[in-house]
């Protein structure tokens, strides 16, 4: 079979008519601890550009000492979170000609520590992650066998949505507890609590349960719903906890009797 190629040719005045420019304020931070300043940038938008393509094309041509963290670009690993126009996003999957009448506003991730401009780090949010002891715990660690769990069983399904967290740190920077507490262990850590838990092969139920039970872990969540909003994913860590808490309140009326 014979190839045929198609080359598509676009004089410099055709592409300016196909860009315009975009407004873009970065709020640049020094470092930990420093207090951090905007800073303004023109950038030229052209049809198809994401708010990522944006950023690399400041580093590229305008300011290299601009920092910010990627890697995929195509939405599975959820490093490129930012905070964009006032909401938690992924940066590799928002279209930069959304803001070419408002401007662009490029913040770090709130509640988190400021390595530098728009990186941060994640290191309060993964400490709290392996607090609920968040592998798999088998009950027979020396079973052969695959156990043998149907898509469309009532347990799979119950978790379904919630098992499609990639750690990305938005629902984290969204929550206001975890804003004025920093021991709060966050809608991801309950979510995959809930997610391990719900695994009726997995033996350490019990001990999650005892570390989820304070105002640290799932008495600390207000109901808000400001982690579920930010969810790029469609997970609502906000139901995860409130059916971990029903959990938790019916194990201790049984104990009762």
């Amino acid at each position: 079979m014979d190839l045929i190629y198609f080359e598509v040719v676009c004089d410099e005045e055709e592409s300016k008519s196909m860009s315009e420019n975009l407004r873009v304020r970065v709020l640049r931070v020094a470092g930990p601890g420093y207090a951090g300043t905007f800073q303004t940038y023109q950038v030229q938008c052209e049809s198809r550009m994401s708010v990522l393509d944006v950023l690399t094309r400041i580093q590229i041509s305008q300011d290299s000492t601009l920092a910010f963290r990627y890697s995929c670009r195509a939405g599975m690993c959820g490093s490129c979170s930012m905070r964009v126009n006032g909401k938690n996003s992924w940066t590799c999957r928002i279209p930069a000609e959304r803001f070419l009448k408002t401007g662009l506003t490029l913040e770090p991730l709130p509640n988190f520590p400021v390595i530098r401009d728009l990186a941060v780090d994640m290191k309060p949010f993964f400490d709290h992650y392996r607090r609920v002891i968040p592998q798999f715990v088998p009950k027979n660690p020396r079973r052969e066998e695959f156990a043998n769990i149907r898509p469309h069983s009532l347990e799979r399904s119950e978790i379904d949505q919630h098992i499609e967290c990639i750690t990305c740190g938005n629902c984290f920077g969204s929550c206001s507890f975890t804003g004025t507490s920093s021991k709060y262990l966050g809608p991801a850590a309950l979510n995959r609590a809930f997610v391990a838990g719900r695994d009726s092969r997995d033996s350490a139920e019990e001990q999650r349960m005892e570390i989820l039970d304070s105002h640290e872990g799932l008495w600390g969540c207000h109901t808000q719903y400001n982690c579920t909003e930010a969810c790029p994913m469609g997970i609502s860590p906000t139901r995860a906890i409130q059916k971990l808490k029903r959990r938790r309140l019916t194990h201790a009326f049984r104990s009762l009797f």
